[in-house]
């Protein structure tokens, strides 16, 4: 499956996702485009998911049309991330054309 990181994604996330190949926005230019604008090029360019932290993005966007899956994270903090790298993973792996789930992250101050 081919994988969009958006901004807030941790980079590290990348190696626990064996089999998929991942990108980054910032990588592509993307990084200053909105939500809709995001989730439009990635499905023209053939991405298949985007993983974020903007939990947000259910509300702002309309996303019953969508074929791309979005897997959206708590938080970014990679080191409460790496702890549930695998139920990430797992979500990954289970996701379906224009699917959508929040994988919650604990939080440490």
């Amino acid at each position: 499956m081919l994988i969009l990181f958006d901004n807030s994604t941790p980079r590290g996330l990348a190696r626990f996702l064996t089999g998929h190949s991942v990108e980054e926005a910032r990588s592509r230019g993307w990084d200053e485009l909105s939500n809709g604008e995001l989730i439009d090029a990635a499905e023209r360019s053939g991405f298949e998911m985007i993983v974020t932290t903007d939990k947000s993005i259910r509300y702002q966007q309309n996303l019953t049309r969508r074929k791309i899956a979005l897997i959206v994270l708590e938080h970014s903090q990679w080191p409460m991330v790496k702890l549930v790298a695998d139920k990430i993973a797992a979500a990954v792996n289970a996701a379906t054309p224009g699917s959508y789930v929040e994988v919650p992250v604990p939080f440490k101050d």
